[in-house]
């Protein structure tokens, strides 16, 4: 018996390498959640989760960055360990940080648009600082605004309260994740691999 392949549309092989992108930096966002734990002033945890999300952006683009965190949140939510102290299931994505998970890919998606455009992807060793700076502040903002009103509702606390337990305290560490998403955008080892 004789196998015909030749009426077998295949699927193009830039799409199956995006796909694995997708999900190989699903995969580090969920690894990066791992690293967790409380400030003395806030309830919320504090992750490396967002480093994932500003990574996605930069190396996928708007579309595979928004993909991969759609992933990670949907991984998550159907159980596998992948959100902050290996958390899962719906009821995080309702909780008093879930807002913040539900922002991951719009953050990436936006950071990814910005430093892009939408003409396909730039070398990331040629994307103007200026945009990747823009591009993280976007998806920082994006994050933001989700997790503090995420925070607010589901703690039954005002806005303002919100903001001081649930944004402010983090401010120096997003820039920090900014910084090292930025350092690895220009790294001619990551852009090799």
């Amino acid at each position: 018996m004789s196998t015909d392949t030749e009426g077998v549309a295949l699927v193009a092989d830039e799409a199956v390498a995006n796909v694995v992108r997708a999900a190989l930096f699903a995969a580090l966002t969920g690894v990066l959640s791992y690293v967790s734990f409380q400030l003395p002033v806030s309830p919320v945890p504090y992750t490396l989760q967002v480093l994932g999300v500003f990574l996605a952006g930069v190396f996928l683009g708007p579309t595979w960055g928004f993909a991969s965190l759609a992933l990670y949140v949907v991984a998550g939510a159907v159980g596998a360990p992948v959100y902050a102290y290996g958390a899962s299931g719906v009821g995080q994505l309702f909780s008093p940080w879930g807002g913040y998970l539900w922002s991951y890919p719009f953050a990436a998606g936006l950071l990814g648009y910005v430093a892009h455009g939408r003409d396909g992807l730039t070398p990331t060793g040629e994307i103007p600082l200026w945009r990747l700076a823009a591009g993280l502040g976007g998806a920082t903002v994006v994050i933001y605004a989700f997790g503090t009103v995420g925070y607010a509702v589901f703690a039954g606390v005002g806005l303002g309260a919100a903001v001081l337990a649930a944004a402010v305290p983090f401010v120096p560490g997003e820039i920090l994740k900014g910084v090292v998403a930025a350092l690895a955008a220009r790294s001619d080892r990551l852009r090799a691999a």
